[in-house]
């Protein structure tokens, strides 16, 4: 016999049997979250087996934007699972959303590389991390809604933050199983794990995909839900009445630019553009910032049940503004804090010996390369600056008159750029070779007279020294960032679900969310990257996130409403 809405308790009086689900139903999204994350994670060995034969820099941001492929396809399916999750119901859509995630994770590890399959394998891996995109589009609104519609109308904030902390709680998943299975102590160690050992975390998917459809075919119906197909109230074009009357649109606009955009770039900004900013600009090995990130979250979790009770006793608005302006009061000076901390020889050169590009800006291209078909021997500009990008060294620019050949200054040492227009070939290869070589085993005096050899002279580390990492700041420092999610984050799903009405609750939120979380917070670490590649300056991209944060604090508090007293019946 079929479960209807009178066999139910209400959802304002919500049962421990409902408690379990509710529990139940998190639990099958983080592993969701889990399966997305991992390539985040894992994205500078992605970079080599699947991306093999461009340069580093160009490896690594084309890596990334193939990261950002599963997020630019979530407005697709928050659209085809928002519309069949009003007409079909919740629980429905939750099975097949994570059936499509862990088989595409799953089989994420079994595909080959770029060594034995070419092109194809690239190809094959963002066709995978497409169909991953797609699933998450589609399982967001349904987890909120549908948690949303059992609780208590007092506690709304505090349910639905098991939600938003499962986001985290995937995040965290993700990175303690890379970190068991990278280590020499408890799994196969670092160079094994480059060669062959980042497939076992995908194939684990395929075991939490079995759990979490055991535990989500437990599931009923959403109260809300069931009351509006017996009474017949449902939309018959959920896409059609979100999207198509002004009255409903206004408010998914209003939802875009005065919650989510903000939102979306701190959530990303603070968790996995971080974890970019430590391994790539700040040099520490992948294990170590693995680490370090993963006690920052343990540590903060618990702050989305916090700042989501909260909200249920003061509101929605004032917590998440208070994160949006915090974030964009406090970015910069968090990211310089945490370079002294987690390299402190890197941020002494920078202040002691900083380096400078004397050159034409009409030389000078940007270091981005999708194709990796750029040559950056062309110009004296380029050889410098494709030179400290691959170095990973922070540097500040300054124009020249055109036809002036290119220069840098390092402390008080300066060095001129080979100019392709005088030589060409391998006289050109060689010139470029010399100007960039390390000079070892020599005095500091003839160190000095090539690049790489005065960079390390006044102080620029290759590599982050693991003994003088002050681990307690650099967690601390993370642990604040996370805090900062966890404010704006928390709320949110409480939030949105009670800015729209039931019958197009799913379709309504979830398009919104997923443009803002899917490119504006997807799209982060790949944007600022290359920001930063473009620039020279290691903080430049962190201006994406605290322009978006400023603006968005500005427009929700000027448009967005109040929402925590609502009843979402209707």
């Amino acid at each position: 016999m079929a479960t209807t809405y009178d066999d139910l308790p209400q959802h304002h009086a919500v049962t421990r049997s409902e408690r379990l689900v509710i529990t139940a139903s998190s639990l099958g999204t983080v592993f969701e979250w889990y399966d997305f994350y991992l390539y985040g994670l894992l994205t500078t060995i992605i970079a080599s087996q699947f991306l093999a034969g461009l340069n580093p820099t160009t490896s690594y941001i084309m890596a990334l934007l193939v990261f950002a492929s599963g997020f630019i396809v979530r407005p697709f399916g928050a659209l085809v699972f928002g519309r069949i999750g009003d007409l079909v119901g919740r629980r429905y859509t939750f099975i097949v959303t994570l059936s499509v995630m862990g088989a595409s994770t799953f089989l994420v590890g079994c595909l080959p590389t770029y060594k034995t399959a070419g092109v194809a394998a690239p190809a094959m891996l963002v066709g995978l991390r497409m169909l991953q995109g797609l699933a998450l589009g589609g399982e967001y609104g349904g987890a909120a809604s549908y948690v949303a519609e059992h609780a208590p109308d007092n506690r709304r904030g505090l349910y639905t933050s098991w939600i938003q902390i499962t986001a985290t709680a995937g995040l965290a998943m993700a990175l303690l199983i890379v970190i068991m299975v990278r280590s020499p102590v408890t799994g196969v160690g670092e160079e094994a794990f480059k060669a062959w050992g980042w497939r076992v975390p995908y194939l684990l998917s395929g075991l939490f995909l079995a759990i979490g459809l055991w535990l989500r075919l437990k599931l009923h119906e959403s109260p809300v839900f069931l009351k509006m197909k017996t009474e017949g109230t449902g939309s018959k074009a959920p896409l059609t009445e979100a999207f198509g009357q002004w009255i409903n649109l206004r408010v998914v606009i209003i939802a875009f630019f005065g919650a989510i955009a903000g939102q979306a770039v701190i959530f990303y900004g603070c968790q996995l553009y971080v974890m970019t900013f430590l391994e790539k600009m700040l040099k520490l090995d992948g294990l170590t910032a693995n680490v370090l990130l993963a006690v920052a979250l343990v540590l903060g979790s618990p702050f989305y049940l916090v700042f989501g009770a909260l909200s249920d006793r003061i509101g929605r608005k004032p917590v998440i503004l208070a994160g949006y302006v915090l974030a964009a009061a406090t970015l910069f000076p968090a990211f310089h804090l945490l370079t002294s901390a987690a390299n402190p020889a890197l941020a002494a050169a920078q202040a002691n010996a900083p380096v400078t590009v004397i050159a034409n800006p009409g030389e000078c291209n940007s270091q981005f390369d999708p194709v990796g078909g750029k040559s950056y021997d062309t110009t004296s500009c380029d050889i410098i600056k494709a030179m400290l990008a691959r170095a990973g060294v922070n540097y500040r620019n300054v124009a020249a008159p055109a036809g002036t050949v290119a220069s840098i200054t390092v402390g008080s040492a300066s060095f001129t750029a080979p100019d392709p227009a005088k030589v060409s070939g391998d006289a050109r290869k060689a010139a470029i070779g010399a100007f960039t070589a390390s000079v070892v085993g020599k005095p500091a005096v003839a160190a000095a007279s090539a690049v790489k050899g005065a960079l390390a002279t006044v102080g620029y580390p290759a590599k982050a020294d693991p003994d003088k990492i002050n681990k307690p700041l650099v967690v601390a420092i993370l642990f604040y960032l996370v805090i900062l999610v966890t404010m704006v984050y928390g709320p949110i799903a409480a939030l949105l679900v009670e800015l729209f009405p039931s019958r197009i609750r799913y379709s309504a939120m979830s398009l919104p969310y997923h443009i803002g979380n899917g490119w504006l917070g997807g799209l982060l670490p790949a944007i600022s990257f290359a920001m930063v590649a473009a620039n020279g300056d290691i903080f430049y991209g962190l201006w994406y996130p605290v322009v978006v944060a400023a603006g968005t604090a500005v427009l929700g508090a000027l448009f967005l409403p109040e929402t925590f007293r609502r009843a979402i019946d209707g």
